[in-house]
């Protein structure tokens, strides 16, 4: 399957007229092509002296502390320019003015970006620490070759709940999504400020397990599942699930894995961990997703940015920068019990780890064709606008 370049990210494929951008998915693996005016760097090169590394990320997405320690290591500074959403990061991008080195895109803009020119390819011989990530990501189904992205982190989205303030058990029912359109938790109830997500969260609540479906009547549903929702609950739409569920004021939210795993850092002063839970499908078909790491064209010091991936790809400094972010990272020993050990999760929410079989069984929200994905934004806008 394939989409004629098109809706937000046109302009990044502009110059190539008549290209399509290939659709991945699991069964459908890409491999991007490497262009001869947009090479790697070359092997062999010493790191930039008196750089200031610049890197483009997601608000709270990295531990400052970790960062640190990489520039101590390369005698180097970091400067972190932040974005709340992609659209948002892109735009921002395309404009030009911006120049940064190191960015975290999500698989789903990869094509574009790629076509566009955004991205340069990866120069493996400066990433030796890509043999510690999952095998699966040695060359993803997103990036076979894994010639543009390594992997930054991986997560589940399910929901998070007080255990003391519903009188549900989410592992106990026969369709777990319905606990969000449950009436007795009517102004404290969750969702995820996110057209994808939410969608995806109508979607299956009714058992569609298609999350990239282009079917106009399956979208249709989704959006008049979360209006019933609205309706039932007084849905609360945010991505503070973080601190909304530890500090009470929703009793459950649609949620994200790592968003819960740091959920307990909220809690009021005497509120013990084992209040918080966090529900996924525990046979893995439910939504998954990573983000990745990247090296800009325009990079100023692209050296330098390679060696920074390289060194968030080190088991070390990822149960580092998880202490911050409570987000796992697909690293060979980062596992339920090295998380725990490393006081990142409390055992109760030990469900918020992502077990690597999700990367074949989970549920990737992945690019659509133009047409469909402006489909979605109207039906998630429709349902929004009046929140």
């Amino acid at each position: 399957a394939a989409l004629a370049a098109g809706g937000a990210l046109s302009a990044c494929a502009a110059a190539e007229a008549s290209v399509t951008v290939p659709l991945a998915r699991q069964d459908n693996p890409v491999r991007w092509p490497v262009y001869k005016d947009n090479p790697a760097i070359a092997s062999g090169l010493e790191p930039e002296k008196g750089a200031t590394l610049q890197i483009y990320n997601w608000v709270a997405y990295i531990n400052s502390a970790t960062i640190k320690n990489f520039c101590k290591k390369y005698n180097c500074h970091a400067q972190v320019t932040t974005f709340n959403t992609m659209d948002e990061a892109i735009a921002k991008l395309q404009s030009g003015q911006l120049n940064f080195d190191v960015f975290i895109p999500t698989p789903d803009v990869l094509g574009p970006l790629i076509l566009g020119k955004l991205l340069q390819p990866l120069n493996h011989s400066y990433i030796p620490n890509r043999h510690q990530t999952w095998p699966d990501y040695a060359s993803p189904f997103y990036d076979v070759g894994a010639r543009y992205t390594m992997p930054y982190t991986v997560y589940t989205t399910g929901i998070g709940y007080r255990k003391d303030l519903v009188d549900q058990d989410p592992y106990r029912m026969a369709n777990p999504w319905e606990m969000l359109w449950n009436p007795k938790y009517y102004g404290r109830t969750g969702i995820l400020d996110d057209y994808r997500e939410g969608l995806a969260l109508g979607m299956l609540k009714v058992g569609i397990h298609d999350v990239n479906s282009t079917s106009v009547a399956a979208i249709a549903e989704s959006r008049r599942q979360l209006e019933l929702c609205e309706k039932l609950t007084a849905a609360i739409i945010d991505n503070n699930d973080f601190t909304d569920v530890p500090t009470g004021q929703t009793a459950v939210h649609h949620a994200w894995s790592g968003d819960m795993a740091s959920s307990w850092y909220y809690l009021p002063k005497g509120v013990k961990p084992d209040v918080l839970g966090y529900w996924y499908p525990p046979e893995g078909n439910g939504p998954v997703a990573n983000d990745t790491m990247a090296v800009l064209r325009s990079s100023r010091s692209p050296v330098l940015a390679h060696l920074f991936i390289n060194y968030f790809l080190d088991l070390h400094n990822a149960l580092d920068n998880a202490s911050y972010t409570g987000y796992q990272q697909p690293i060979e020993g980062v596992t339920p019990e090295s998380m725990v050990k490393a006081g990142i999760i409390p055992p109760s929410l030990l469900s918020t780890t992502v077990p690597r079989s999700y990367f074949r069984k989970g549920l990737f929200e992945l690019e659509l064709p133009a047409k469909t994905d402006q489909e979605y934004q109207v039906a998630w806008t429709t349902f929004g606008g009046g929140l």
